[in-house]
């Protein structure tokens, strides 16, 4: 049975033929459609799949794909918006003994002290005017002296 696209009732008449394609007309809300949405080919499809795999996989960004598939970015994240709206967040059982965390290998165990980012810093703080607060960041200079 077909259904209305906007209001999902029943109620429906047909409402003529324009360029070879039923249209309908539905009773309750009064919205004219036709059947299906011709609008959408086949490569189309093909390149939204394609683009929500990219994205999920955490293989590349909006623009990367947007490139790869030849549409601009904001297409590629409303694809991308209307795939996630649709799917249910995944279950994870109970019954897992171990899980294993690929990329945390990498960083375990391993200082990266060359940039400072695990480096102590010296932060200074100010109030330069009532409500207006200075924040002052120095890194350690090599020689410095711990009390």
């Amino acid at each position: 049975m077909i259904r209305c696209k906007n209001c999902q009732s029943e109620k429906i008449i047909k409402n003529g033929i324009v360029r070879s394609i039923q249209r309908y007309k539905c009773k309750e809300c009064s919205i004219n459609f036709v059947e299906g949405d011709k609008r959408c080919k086949q490569t189309t499809a093909v390149k939204k799949a394609l683009a929500v795999m990219l994205y999920s996989l955490g293989k590349g960004s909006f623009n990367m794909i947007g490139k790869i598939l030849g549409h601009s970015p904001s297409i590629i994240y409303r694809w991308i918006r209307k795939e996630m709206q649709i799917t249910t967040e995944p279950v994870v059982t109970s019954d897992i003994k171990e899980m294993e965390f690929d990329e945390m290998w990498h960083f375990v165990g391993s200082k990266k002290t060359r940039d400072g980012l695990s480096k102590q810093w010296i932060v200074l703080e100010g109030e330069l005017l009532p409500g207006l607060l200075a924040l002052v960041m120095l890194r350690r200079s090599e020689g410095y002296m711990k009390k």
